[in-house]
């Protein structure tokens, strides 16, 4: 879906991508922000810290020079890179993704999990090796990736869906078992982490490990 294009109306959407204290650090990040020649497109839902926000699946913006950058304050580059992390182009998203995947901002981590249910291998990799304390029991990245994720499991498990669609569909040649697949290592770390948060195993949608029989949810 196309949202309708018109400066008020862009604002508007790119602003819901972030809880709403950051309202005014997110208008001046857009205040630097080339316009685009389309609006940005699909906005999916989820929840940070009992606040929903709908952040959009792509965005067409130019990124802006580093000039401009320069005068923003951490928190707006942040945001900055949040959002380019959206952009249509897989070499801009990761380029930002970089900058972002290690921040402990709670409103950061849908931006970062969106990434890892997408096509690009390198993405993936850069994702695993941003996030090592996925895979430290009681570490602060554990504690933060599994909180979102019990906050919005619909959002995971289709999450889950897309790494193992962009599988079969992509890297089945290359990866010819799902298990040996970075998508599948990462999707690993991020379900011990909210197991770990709700002290419980948390259900799974895609094929079982290695040597496990168990069935995919229907």
């Amino acid at each position: 879906m196309q949202l309708p294009r018109g400066p008020s109306n862009v604002t508007h959407v790119l602003v819901a991508a972030f809880p709403t204290r950051l309202a005014d650090d997110v208008q001046g990040v857009l205040a630097i922000t080339p316009e685009a020649r389309l609006a940005p497109i699909m906005p999916f839902e989820v929840e940070v810290q009992g606040e929903a926000v709908a952040i959009p699946s792509r965005i067409y913006n130019e990124e802006p020079g580093t000039d401009l950058e320069r005068p923003l304050t951490g928190t707006q580059q942040v945001i900055l890179h949040c959002l380019y992390s959206r952009h249509s182009d897989g070499r801009v998203r990761q380029r930002h993704l970089e900058q972002i995947v290690a921040s402990s901002e709670p409103w950061v981590v849908p931006f970062v999990v969106q990434l890892a249910g997408e096509y690009v291998l390198e993405i993936l990799t850069a994702i695993g090796r941003g996030l090592p304390g996925l895979s430290v029991p009681g570490s602060a990245q554990r504690r933060l990736y599994g909180e979102f994720i019990a906050r919005n499991p619909a959002f995971f498990a289709r999450t889950e869906r897309r790494v193992v669609s962009y599988w079969s569909c992509y890297y089945r040649r290359k990866y010819g078992a799902f298990g040996t697949y970075p998508g599948y290592v990462l999707l690993e770390a991020l379900r011990a982490a909210v197991t770990e948060q709700v002290g419980a195993l948390w259900p799974r949608y895609t094929p079982p490990p290695p040597g496990d029989a168990g069935e995919i949810p229907a």
